[in-house]
């Protein structure tokens, strides 16, 4: 093992270790009696779950997955391009950012229900709901890297005759890439978390419809089942976005390296 991977393993084996020792206290806390295994299944009544309903829990992450990406696509698309636009035209910056910070004070779970009675139990509803909780991050990122943009290179295409256009192209735009990137990955972080929340209010099919069965049907086991997966999926969305901003920005300093 190379001086990078005894690296990487002397980073992560504190937390390793911590969640050993709690899976270790929550084993034994549940053999012991101290907590029933109705109210807290033990993690070996969990993974055994996760085994004998495997096919099942395939089946319904594959419905929020598909859930969950085609609403994250859909927000972060939607997010990029209101962003371009509150850039380029100040005056609907002045009129819409302030009614867009106040939108997200709405809880999502509220915001459900609304679109159900608008557009009834088919998939768009659970889109949008996605779609909604996604676009946000992206569009605050991208107007924040617009923001940033070096101001004397700015001045300088200025002098040199170049218009808002060439300025958002050349400049503001590349610099705001960054930016991008740290937004995706919060939409990725929310999009399945969105998406479960969209499920729970009617579908036939997904790990929040498995969730709300499994939990009316006291199995608690499949409940945390469903939750591990969840987990998983969320992380692996948004090590798929880290891996993506690692191939595109190629220019940023080495983490500890000065510029200048």
């Amino acid at each position: 093992m190379g001086n990078k991977g005894w690296s990487s393993l002397k980073a992560i084996w504190p937390s390793a270790a911590l969640v050993i020792i709690l899976l270790a206290v929550w084993q034994l806390s549940v053999n012991g009696g101290l907590v029933p295994e109705w109210q807290l299944p033990s993690p070996l009544s969990i993974w055994k779950e996760i085994i004998d309903s495997w096919p099942r829990l395939i089946d319904n992450a594959s419905a929020t997955v598909q859930l969950a990406l085609i609403g994250f696509a859909g927000g972060a698309l939607a997010g990029f391009i209101l962003a371009a636009v509150l850039h380029l035209i100040p005056f609907v910056r002045r009129a819409v950012y302030p009614l867009l910070v106040v939108s997200q004070n709405v809880p999502v779970i509220a915001i459900g229900p609304i679109l159900t009675i608008w557009l009834g139990y088919g998939v768009l509803p659970k889109l949008i709901l996605v779609w909604i909780v996604c676009f946000f991050p992206v569009s605050v990122a991208m107007l924040n890297g617009f923001k940033d943009t070096d101001l004397g290179l700015r001045n300088y295409l200025r002098m040199i005759g170049a218009g808002n256009w060439t300025v958002f192209l050349r400049l503001e735009l590349p610099n705001a890439v960054t930016h991008l990137f740290s937004g995706l990955k919060i939409a990725a972080s929310y999009a399945v978390l969105s998406a479960i929340v969209a499920e729970w209010l009617g579908a036939d099919k997904g790990l929040g419809h498995y969730m709300i069965l499994s939990s009316k049907g006291y199995e608690p086991a499949r409940v945390f089942a469903a939750v591990l997966l969840i987990v998983l999926l969320s992380l692996v969305l948004y090590g798929a976005v880290a891996a993506v901003e690692k191939l595109v920005i190629r220019w940023r300093p080495v983490k500890g390296e000065r510029k200048g």
